[in-house]
């Protein structure tokens, strides 16, 4: 049965706010997030992490942004820099816990989903083939920024 445009919104509205008490949760850095905005029909991205999602809602969280701010958070998260296959290792770590974050948080609302193993995205990506596509900047005080898509088929 196909939902209505309400519930749809409400869904998204979910999922956004999910994302903002998830990231807080989980990153022990001051940050602001912009408003979302809709991206277009490609993405492109140098390094990131995306987790598919099922369930009430279908389509992958990414994440992406320069490796130094990926090891920036890895280094305030663990207390030591990062390089290399474990800076890797713990972005794709980063995308599972604020995935599970974000599934935990949309819980509440009645939103049930699962989330897919993390993969790590290295140089020249460009994603296609999602429905509708938000745009959330992140700005990680003296750290960097990230950007986080939800890709939504």
């Amino acid at each position: 049965m196909p939902i209505t445009i309400e519930e749809r919104n409400k869904t998204i509205t979910s999922l956004l706010n999910g994302t903002n008490k998830a990231l807080a949760s989980i990153v022990p850095m001051d940050f602001s997030m912009s408003k979302p905005k809709l991206l277009g029909k490609s993405l492109h991205l140098q390094f990131g992490v995306l987790i598919g999602i099922t369930g009430d809602i279908k389509g992958k969280l990414i994440l992406a942004g320069d490796q130094p701010m990926f090891g920036a958070i890895g280094e305030k998260m663990f207390g030591m820099p990062l390089e290399g296959e474990m800076l890797a290792s713990f972005s794709g770590e980063l995308g599972n816990m604020l995935a599970g974050g974000i599934a935990t948080n949309i819980i509440q609302d009645g939103v049930k989903t699962d989330i897919t193993a993390p993969t790590i995205m290295q140089g020249n990506t460009t994603l296609t083939g999602y429905e509708k596509a938000l745009h959330l900047p992140v700005a990680f005080m003296h750290s960097g920024e990230m950007d986080i898509y939800l890709l939504l088929d």
